[in-house]
């Protein structure tokens, strides 16, 4: 008797699992794809369908017995199916989950690893409208990056933070968690009274009753659910406008308000200039979420209000601002594209302090070619270390040079076309792919595009792809 390979018995215990789920009868589609196979995360996100919007119910109670407190959650999803399904896959990390429907109707339903695979009582036809629903409870994890550093559901000192670069948010919600799938988001937390929710949009509602309090807040842009957030603690909040009417609402941990108020005042100063360089701001409220310094180890920029790990100073501030045009509103294709997130908002650094007295950007990119930006010669080489569009591995992709060298390939494009045609590029760039996804091809082709009388073969080729230090600045 020949014996079944390991591919095969995978395949068989999916079935048998499936079947032994409560739900309805057969289906004769074809299952939705578990993973949308990134170069780096290829389980992340997932084939056969597009997530439209997620309607988030969540209890959290952070005194419960265990390290990361106790979350209940419901998760109703609006999706559209891209082909005929006859089951999907979710991405969820942990928790225990207790029921799933699917147009009301109860739907079996399977756990492997990270994936949730949903099979609907009827099949979902190409281009059906449906909705999913995810009954969940449990102890949030929190997941160890490749890079060592730490995302998912992190316990602070009064409460807990979700936070998702690049994978993290499948700790706390079910979904399709890569950044090509955006969609909009209602959330509503409920919270022992005395503590606050902080999270992406705009507050909606907040009201107490039997000693908890549940926070209501409304996403109406697209959000890819890597740079979603949810903040449980307590905070003094504050909420003023600029002067052009947008909302600007901040929350600081209160042994962080001494230290941030000085910086945080200057948001609205922040937002005209990158305004001006950038373009229109593609979000309906802005400001900050501030914690303290222990409770996480690296700021994020968090659509609408970026979380800091303790009071930012002004330079950090206006990097993860920037990142609201590049990076959440102009989303990466694949996380092989993050120097379009990390490199723009490095650059936006250097325009920064090159419009407010610091180095102009050009002293500043020939710093880091001489090897003198920094006091540390280890620093320094690893701007070399490998080429900002292609990291070695999902380890790398938050290394320096997807970050300076990133931002040392705008400036070389800049002294290209000159910087009439620059800042037309960069408003451009974001207007063009507004509330969508783009990749490396996109941004040089846009480029090439922008000034088809220029040459940008050796940019391409030494700066953005090639390995090592060019031979000439």
């Amino acid at each position: 008797m020949r014996t079944p390979t390991p591919r095969l018995l995978v395949a068989a215990a999916t079935v048998l699992a499936l079947a032994a789920c409560s739900g309805g009868g057969a289906v004769d589609g074809t299952p939705g794809g578990s993973g949308v196979r990134d170069p780096y995360f290829p389980k992340a996100g997932n084939g056969g369908y597009d997530i439209g919007h997620y309607d988030l119910t969540l209890d959290y109670d952070p005194d419960a017995d265990a390290d990361a407190g106790h979350l209940t959650g419901s998760a109703t999803i609006t999706a559209r199916a891209t082909r005929d399904l006859s089951a999907f896959d979710l991405d969820l990390k942990g928790l225990d989950v207790e029921e799933v429907t699917v147009e009301g109707r109860e739907a079996r339903f399977n756990r492997a690893g990270q994936e949730l695979t949903v099979r609907p009582a009827e099949e979902l036809n190409d281009g059906e409208t449906f909705r999913v629903s995810v009954r969940y409870s449990g102890e949030p994890e929190t997941i160890t990056d490749p890079d060592d550093s730490e995302e998912g559901w992190l316990p602070t000192a009064d409460g807990a933070v979700g936070l998702g670069e690049p994978t993290g948010s499948m700790a706390w919600f079910p979904g399709s968690h890569h950044p090509s799938d955006k969609a909009t988001y209602d959330l509503a937390m409920t919270v022992p009274e005395g503590l606050g929710v902080v999270s992406n949009g705009e507050l909606r509602d907040e009201r107490t009753r039997d000693g908890r309090t549940t926070f209501t807040w409304h996403t109406a842009e697209p959000m890819a659910s890597h740079v979603v957030t949810v903040a449980v603690g307590e905070w003094e909040t504050d909420r003023s406008t600029t002067d052009d009417g947008l909302p600007v609402y901040t929350a600081v941990d209160p042994t962080q308000a001494d230290a941030s108020r000085k910086v945080l005042k200057r948001i609205p100063e922040v937002m005209d200039w990158a305004q001006e360089n950038f373009g229109p701001y593609p979000f309906s409220s802005t400001g900050a979420i501030v914690d303290r310094d222990e409770d996480a180890g690296y700021a994020l920029e968090t659509q609408n209000r970026p979380y800091f790990p303790g009071a930012p100073d002004l330079v950090l501030l206006v990097h993860e601002l920037a990142h609201q045009w590049y990076g959440n509103s102009v989303s990466p294709k694949t996380w092989r594209d993050m120097w379009l997130n990390e490199g723009f908002a490095t650059y936006a650094e250097w325009l920064w302090e090159e419009d407010h007295g610091g180095d102009s950007a050009q002293e500043t990119f020939e710093a880091l070619y001489d090897g003198t930006y920094y006091d540390d010669e280890d620093a320094n080489d690893s701007i070399w270390a490998f080429p900002p569009a292609d990291p070695p591995d999902a380890a790398h992709i938050s290394d320096s040079p997807v970050y300076q060298r990133g931002a040392m390939v705008l400036h070389k494009i800049r002294r290209t076309v000159g910087d009439d045609a620059f800042w037309d590029l960069l408003h451009g760039w974001a207007a063009a792919h507004r509330h969508g996804n783009a990749d490396t091809e996109d941004f040089t082709a846009y480029v090439e595009k922008s000034a088809p009388n220029e040459d940008f073969s050796e940019i391409w080729a030494d700066w953005l792809r090639g390995d090592g230090r060019p031979d000439s600045p």
